[in-house]
């Protein structure tokens, strides 16, 4: 028998550890239940045996709605998968491994669900809730490692980027920047040390694409770097990873001190000559340090702010040495390129932009978590398909794609496909893969408050138009939000985007005025409420909104009056009831606590 948990944060956060050692509990060798086998034995006693279950973990499948998650198989070698595991269920599944009688079915993951998932083209997340991710055997069981002994065995370092360049994979951080292109930058640079940097300081809200994969299948990434080092010539490695990722760092750390015992990190790697140290380095948490240079600064100690290129990392980079520097799912690709070929990666998707992208699906979506397609595929296939759709039942409004640096697709655009191009075209980009879906009642003025609200406060402050001309805008967003807007704020809103865009010295500057400038794009009519109406659409902005009760349903059951924090709500019992504006302090306690949908916003 085998138990495979999903112990990714996600399934841990859920409570998989606790289901964990329940598992542990019932089914080791010194508490399972024993069985009369019926034989006789020598002295003629009956003699027993114990059941024991092979109990392991898997990073994150991708299904973080449906957190904990469970396999198992049975002694006769059924698979089934369970799902929204707790305590009761955990039990019921223990009693079908031991042949009880049992509800288990119950939990078991729906044809829906096993269908969203099959939907999906797997190459980055190929590994992730399958293998466990602390034992460097299961990777290699599934060929891991092949791949480099391929590169170090038949292909000289310029075949290795002659087949990425055939591949077409661009940069997964966002940019989609050729990958051959830098690694042949880099191999041609002159320098004896050269360096081989992987970013995963992954800060956009709503994203965790490189999480599950460091979590999940921490060697296909060492596994890259070690491709990419042998391509340009490298021999020192890095990883710069965000100590908000402590599980992330855990199992990287874990699999180098594996991959140095087997010799596939150090010297002399596989007996080929070719070496390469790697080390982990915790990046403290500034978004612009996603940006190659400011990364390379943190990494030398400095404070991490970007600086003019050229010359580029390739050239001068870390140390100013030739570096080379691509995202988790960049490296997590380079294996299956060079196991399948790169034209067999450049037959997946569209022909400007190859392969497939993993995407983190968050916000007022069924489905919530990672889904990793092939480009070409409409947004309406992915968040109506493998998303399943919009939470209780409400109508889809806009999705946020490319974080903080990215833009809102309202709901007119669905048909959108997903490439850099297209993606770029909306006003939004592709960006590393952070998908925010939205719902009728989300106000779009403050989703650009929120996201400039973001920039602002992870601005380097290196340069003028980021550093100041961000915060003016802000300021402007709050004004409206708070129900203060004046006319020529819109105007004022979109002069200040164009010279940020112009003056900014880096991407994060650069692409900061995307949010505002796409929602008054596309929802240029919310603004106008805010300002002229003194209304917000959606009902979200408490500056703009006021609770109120209906006489005609309020039945006096006097429940909203004894739970208002602030006394705002008078009236006698079984008389309709009211609410004093002035003292309410618009928590919203009132319309949570109604059971008869009396109070309202107005």
């Amino acid at each position: 028998m085998r138990v495979v948990i999903g112990m990714g944060s996600c399934g841990i956060a859920a409570g998989a550890g606790k289901i964990s050692e329940i598992f542990k509990k019932a089914l080791n060798a010194e508490t399972c239940k024993t069985t009369e086998t019926g034989e006789k034995g020598e002295t003629g006693e009956n003699t027993k045996t114990t059941e024991t279950a092979d109990i392991t973990i898997t990073g994150c499948i991708g299904m973080c709605y449906l957190e904990p998650i469970v396999e198992v198989t049975d002694k006769n070698g059924v698979n089934k998968m369970y799902v929204k595991v707790n305590d009761t269920a955990a039990l019921e599944i223990i009693k079908y491994l031991k042949g009880e009688e049992n509800s288990a079915a119950t939990y078991e993951i729906s044809e829906e669900d096993l269908t969203n998932l099959n939907k999906q083209t797997r190459i980055a997340l190929k590994n992730c809730g399958k293998i466990n991710p602390e034992k460097i055997d299961d990777y290699i069981k599934t060929g891991g490692y092949g791949a480099l002994e391929k590169c170090l065995k038949s292909l000289t370092p310029q075949e290795v980027i002659n087949e990425m360049k055939l591949s077409g994979i661009g940069g997964r951080g966002g940019a989609g920047f050729p990958t051959w292109f830098k690694w042949q930058a880099a191999r041609d640079s002159q320098g004896s040390t050269k360096y081989i940097i992987c970013n995963a300081d992954e800060g956009d809200p709503g994203a965790f694409m490189d999480r599950a994969v460091l979590e999940g299948d921490p060697h296909s990434v060492l596994e890259g770097m070690l491709i990419g080092a042998y391509a340009i010539g490298a021999s020192e490695g890095i990883i710069y990873v965000r100590a908000e990722y402590p599980l992330a760092i855990k199992r990287l750390t874990a699999a180098i001190e594996e991959a140095y015992e087997r010799n596939y990190l150090g010297k002399n790697i596989m007996g080929y000559g070719f070496e390469l140290n790697l080390r982990i380095k915790a990046g403290a948490g500034a978004f612009v340090c996603g940006e190659e240079t400011a990364l390379i600064a943190s990494l030398e100690g400095e404070r991490g702010m970007p600086r003019l290129k050229p010359p580029f990392p390739a050239q001068k980079g870390f140390w100013q040495k030739p570096s080379n520097i691509n995202n988790v799912e960049t490296f997590a690709n380079a294996p299956w390129i060079i196991n399948n070929g790169g034209s067999k990666f450049a037959s997946i998707g569209t022909e400007a932009s190859k392969g497939t992208k993993v995407f983190a699906l968050t916000g007022k979506i069924k489905n919530g978590g990672l889904a990793e397609i092939p480009m070409g595929e409409t947004l309406e296939g992915v968040i109506f398909g493998v998303g399943g759709g919009i939470k209780n039942g409400k109508k889809f409004k806009a999705v946020q794609m490319g974080g903080p640096s990215g833009g809102c697709i309202p709901a007119d655009m669905l048909s959108t496909v997903i490439d850099y191009k297209s993606l770029t075209a909306t006003g939004a980009i592709m960006g590393s893969g952070g998908m925010v879906v939205m719902d009728e009642d989300t106000c779009m003025v403050d989703i650009a408050r929120f996201f400039l609200d973001f920039t602002c406060k992870e601005s380097c402050g290196k340069c003028t138009h980021c550093r100041i001309g961000t915060k003016r805008m802000l300021e402007i967003l709050q004004r409206i939000t708070q129900g203060k807007g004046e006319s020529g704020d819109i105007e004022k809103l979109l002069e200040l985007a164009s010279q940020i865009k112009e003056g900014a010295l880096c991407a994060l500057g650069q692409s900061a005025p995307n949010p505002v400038l796409t929602t008054i794009k596309y929802f240029k009519n919310e603004y106008i409420d805010h300002i002229e109406n003194k209304k917000c659409t959606a009902k979200q902005c408490k500056a703009l909104i006021s609770y109120k009760i209906d006489p005609e349903k309020c039945t006096g059951c006097t429940r909203c009056k004894r739970n208002c924090p602030v006394n705002a709500i008078s009236g006698q019992v079984k008389e309709p009831h009211e609410i004093d504006g002035k003292l309410c302090i618009k928590c919203g306690k009132c319309a949570q606590d109604c059971k008869f949908g009396a109070v309202y916003i107005d």
